[in-house]
């Protein structure tokens, strides 16, 4: 019976030390499009883009750059979006947080994106995981 009671005791005090525990702190939402306008990008025929947008000031920008480069082929376009080169296209996308990989099919509808630094593995597995979900491209 104390058994009991102390393990209901220890329940109650541990219900209450969690109720006064803060919530999280926010998390960052970024802005990300679901459709691009092909045309206002490289190589608009092709199957898949590939667009990194960047900024000439952010150091792991460039490094995703590099890491997206041998992404391109004639089934891909690769496009660098870069700030102060292409400001048009980051508002019209409302691209607020760099780097972001978008990776876009035929029609222009986003298939995955990334926000921030992401590995050569990452972005290989990205675009053959969206390759594979689209029937047409089998």
């Amino acid at each position: 019976m104390v058994a009991v009671v102390l393990v209901a005791l220890a329940v109650a005090v541990a219900v209450v030390l969690d109720r006064r525990r803060p919530d999280p702190p926010t998390q960052a939402r970024w802005a990300v499009p679901s459709q691009l306008d092909r045309a206002d990008f490289t190589r608009p025929e092709t199957p898949w883009l590939v667009a990194v947008f960047t900024s000439a000031t952010c150091d792991s920008c460039a490094q995703v750059m590099a890491r997206a480069r041998p992404l391109e082929s004639p089934e891909v376009a690769l496009q660098e979006v870069e700030f102060t080169e292409q400001r048009d296209l980051h508002r019209r996308y409302g691209i607020d947080a760099v780097p972001c990989i978008v990776v876009a099919d035929p029609e222009g509808v986003v298939r995955a994106t990334h926000i921030g630094p992401a590995t050569a593995t990452d972005l290989w597995a990205t675009l053959a995981e969206v390759r594979d979900r689209r029937p047409e491209s089998r």
